[in-house]
């Protein structure tokens, strides 16, 4: 009876062993959830507002949109019915309105789609001048219009259609890429 129990017990004892042997260490678990960077899920808003401003503090542009959703692990902010303000070197107000818009974290570069309408003071001009398309970006810091969309410009009641541009509000220069059609005659 007693090599019975004896034989029980080491059997127990190596199963017990065998367990705490195998079994991760509360150092290494730790040290691995602590290797593993935390999921950040971003922050999403209703009828919201951003503003980015420059470095002497004062707003770059605003950004208002019905639905914001920031993506931190692709460093997009995702926005849905969105209006743009900003002002260009001269100190006239742009703003521009889409369906969806895309910002880049950090660069100043908004992307609009879906029914964009832009309109301002063009440097130089008197009139208000609008531009439409599918498809815009906005670099701000840069204050360049781009498409490579087909665009429609409306200045002064005179209106010229286009497959792409680049309007650069600082050099006060428009650039129609292709498919130009319309006139400005004086």
């Amino acid at each position: 009876m007693i090599y019975r129990l004896a034989a029980l017990a080491a059997l127990l004892g190596l199963i017990v062993g065998m367990v705490l042997l195998t079994a991760p260490q509360p150092e290494s678990v730790a040290r691995t959830a602590a290797e593993q960077p935390l999921h950040d899920p971003g922050y999403s808003a209703t009828q919201a507002r951003l503003v980015q401003t420059g470095s002497d503090g004062r707003p770059v542009y605003t950004l208002d949109a019905a639905q914001i959703q920031q993506e931190p692990n692709r460093g997009l902010v995702e926005l849905q019915q969105v209006r743009l303000g900003f002002r260009d070197e001269d100190g006239n107000l742009w703003t521009a309105r889409a369906v969806h818009g895309e910002v880049a974290q950090g660069s100043g570069l908004v992307q609009l789609d879906g029914d964009v309408h832009v309109s301002g003071i063009m440097p130089g001009t008197n009139g208000p001048t609008e531009i439409t398309s599918e498809h815009l970006a906005f670099d701000t810091n840069a204050q360049l219009v781009t498409t490579q969309a087909p665009v429609k410009i409306v200045m002064s009641g005179r209106e010229l259609t286009s497959r792409g541009l680049v309007a650069n509000l600082k050099e006060r220069q428009v650039h129609l890429e292709s498919a130009v059609h319309g006139a400005f005659v004086h």
